[in-house]
C-alpha cells in the first residue's frame, strides 16, 4: 500500500536548515493500522505530511497503491491525494456555512454536483458514526466529538483505501477519544482501509496494530503495539 524508501525532507538553507527527515524507509502493507509516535520536532507531522501528498520530499521515493507521488505533477498531486486519500486533521476542517451532511459531501462537490446516491452514501456514514439525527445541524452546533465524527464521514465519502489522521484524539476527552478510535478500528475492519494515524497518546497509539517511533527523523522503533505495550 504505502512504501517509503530513503526520503528525505529538509527546510531552510544554510545555518537554518533542518533535516525533518533523514533517510526514512518504511512500508506500510494494505488494511494495516499504524500509529506513529514521536515528541515534538521528531519529523512524526512531516512524515505524515509527505504521505498525505501535502508535501514533497526532498529526496527518495514515496510510492501508494504502486503510484510513485513523488514525480507527479502539483494538479496531478492534487487530484490523486482528493480521490485516492481520506484526511482527518486535528482541528477537523469544517466549514461552518455548511450543516454536517454538506460537510460531508464536500470532496464529492469538489469533483462535481452531488447525486442522489452521493446524498444517500452521506447519509448513510452519518448513520455509521451515529450522527444520523445531527445532519442538518450546523457546524457551531455540534461538539467536539460530533465534529470529529463528520470529519471522518467527509474522509471516508469518497471510498479511500488509505485513511490518514493527524492526532484525531487531540481535542477530545478521554471518553470522546476512545469512542473515535473504536470508529477507526470499525472502519479498517468492515472495509480493509489502511488507516496512518500520528499521535502523541500512548493509549491511543496502542489501539493500532503497529507502532513506529520516530525521532530526531529517522525511525528508532518499529514493531507491533502489543509487544511494544508489555515493554518488549
Amino acid at each position: 500500500m504505502i512504501r517509503l524508501e530513503g526520503v528525505t525532507k529538509t527546510y531552510g538553507e544554510g545555518p537554518n536548515r533542518v533535516e525533518a527527515l533523514r533517510g526514512v524507509d518504511l512500508h506500510i502493507a494494505p488494511a494495516e493500522f499504524v500509529s506513529i509516535m514521536g515528541p515534538s520536532g521528531s519529523g512524526k507531522s512531516t512524515l505524515l505530511n509527505l504521505v498525505s501528498a501535502l508535501d514533497r520530499p526532498t529526496g527518495g521515493k514515496i510510492t501508494i497503491e504502486g503510484q510513485d507521488i513523488s514525480t507527479l505533477t502539483d494538479d496531478a498531486l492534487t487530484l490523486f491525494r482528493r480521490r485516492r486519500i481520506g484526511l482527518i486533521f486535528q482541528f477537523f476542517n469544517l466549514l461552518p456555512t455548511l450543516d454536517a451532511l454538506h460537510n460531508v459531501l464536500l470532496p464529492v462537490m469538489l469533483e462535481r454536483e452531488a447525486r442522489g446516491e452521493d446524498v444517500e452514501r452521506a447519509r448513510g456514514l452519518l448513520e455509521q458514526v451515529g450522527l444520523g439525527k445531527r445532519t442538518h445541524h450546523r457546524i457551531h452546533q455540534l461538539s467536539g466529538g460530533e465534529m470529529q465524527r463528520v470529519a471522518l464521514a467527509r474522509a471516508l465519502v469518497l471510498g479511500p483505501k488509505l485513511l490518514l489522521a493527524d492526532e484525531p484524539t487531540g481535542n477530545l476527552d478521554s471518553h470522546t477519544g476512545e469512542a473515535m478510535l473504536a470508529l477507526l478500528k470499525g472502519v479498517r475492519d468492515q472495509h480493509g482501509t489502511t488507516i496512518v494515524m500520528v499521535t502523541h497518546d500512548r493509549n491511543a497509539a496502542l489501539v493500532a496494530d503497529r507502532q513506529v517511533r520516530v525521532k530526531d527523523g529517522t525511525i528508532v522503533e518499529d514493531g507491533a503495539a502489543a509487544r511494544l505495550a508489555a515493554g518488549a
